[in-house]
C-alpha cells in the first residue's frame, strides 16, 4: 500500500494531475512522520489507519465549511476524500459490522456499558479502515444498553 502511494505520486507528477498530487503528498508526509515516530516501515494496516484518519479529518472540515456556507471548499474537500477512498479497502456493511460487534460482545461478556472499551479493544484491530469507527462505537454502545 505504501509503495503504491509513493508510485502513484510519481505517476501524478508525470501526468501533471494537479488535484491528486497534493493529496498524495500529504498522505506520504503523514506516513513518513509515523515511520519516523515508530522507527520502522509501516505495514498496510497502519497505512490504511493513516488514510482513514485523513478522511475523517476532511469529513470534519466539510461540516465546518457547511456552517460557513463555503460550497467551494466543500467541493474541494470532497474531491480529496474521493481520492483517498481509492486507497481504502472495501467498506463493510452495517450488517457485517453488527456481526463482528456481536462476536466481540460474546467474547468479552460485558456486565455494564462501562465495558465498552474492552469490546472496542477487540474490534478496532479487525475493523479499522474497513468500517466507520464512529458507527462501530455507536453499535457497541447501543448493544451494551440492551
Amino acid at each position: 500500500m505504501r509503495d503504491k502511494i509513493f508510485n502513484d505520486i510519481m505517476i501524478a507528477i508525470k501526468q501533471q494531475q494537479k488535484e491528486k498530487l497534493p493529496v498524495l503528498r500529504m498522505v506520504k508526509g503523514a506516513i513518513q512522520l509515523e515511520e519516523i515516530n515508530k522507527q520502522k516501515q509501516l505495514d498496510d494496516n497502519e497505512v490504511v489507519a493513516i488514510i482513514s484518519k485523513q478522511i475523517k479529518t476532511r469529513k470534519e472540515s466539510i461540516l465546518e465549511f457547511a456552517k460557513g456556507n463555503r460550497q467551494d471548499l466543500i467541493d474541494q474537500t470532497q474531491k480529496e476524500i474521493d481520492i483517498l477512498n481509492k486507497y481504502m479497502p472495501e467498506q463493510m456493511s452495517e450488517e457485517e459490522i453488527m456481526n463482528e460487534v456481536n462476536q466481540a460482545i460474546e467474547q468479552v461478556n460485558p456486565t455494564s456499558p462501562s465495558d465498552m472499551g474492552k469490546v472496542m479493544k477487540i474490534l478496532t484491530p479487525k475493523l479499522v479502515g474497513r468500517a466507520d469507527m464512529s458507527l462501530v462505537s455507536k453499535l457497541v454502545r447501543d448493544s451494551l444498553k440492551k
